[in-house]
């Protein structure tokens, strides 16, 4: 059964995370719960204040093909599907401008810039400490997932004139959902 996305306006996506002592049964069955969410919702990424909980977890899942076959072979050791536990950003390299999207922004997309290359440490299912380098589209989604633990969300990052392109439709889907902004 898909586990409820919430959208912007909801107070969750705004908390941050957090951070878990230990990645027990009850975690990978949320992690395993999160990703098929996320499927049939034809995601790339869900964080946990996404699905309403405030663990620091995220999934993501990354399709052959969706990158710059450069970007895809430097990304090849990395298995897919990542499930993170405590993820942190530890190094950022260059910059990337692409379109991005959101579960939790439903028909609103926009354009932003994120780095290139991100270095990322978290634990695994296995509770083992895990260090990984992405570069390009699975880049992008490391840091959108690590924003959404922190509580930023994707429009956060937007120039003020994508914002204020999106301004009608992102305050009518806050007032659909409970929130002001």
């Amino acid at each position: 059964m898909a586990l409820r996305i919430y959208r912007y306006g909801e107070k969750v996506l705004r908390e941050k995370a957090l951070p878990v002592a230990s990645v027990d049964d009850s975690l990978r069955s949320l992690a395993d719960e999160m990703l098929d969410t996320m499927r049939e919702s034809r995601g790339v990424g869900l964080a946990a204040q996404q699905v309403g909980r405030t663990e620091r977890m995220c999934v993501i899942d990354i399709p052959e093909g969706c990158d710059d076959p450069e970007d895809e072979l430097f990304n090849a050791p990395i298995r897919m599907p990542l499930k993170m536990w405590n993820p942190t950003v530890l190094a950022m390299e260059g910059s990337q401008r692409d379109k991005e999207g959101c579960l939790s922004f439903p028909g609103i997309g926009g354009s932003l810039t994120r780095a290139a290359q991100v270095t990322v440490s978290y634990l695994d299912e296995d509770n083992r400490p895990q260090m990984i380098t992405a570069r390009g589209f699975l880049a992008r989604a490391l840091q959108h997932e690590i924003d959404h633990l922190d509580g930023i969300l994707y429009v956060d990052r937007m120039s003020a004139v994508e914002r204020l392109s999106l301004a009608s439709k992102l305050k009518k889907l806050a007032r659909q959902n409970g929130g002001a902004r």
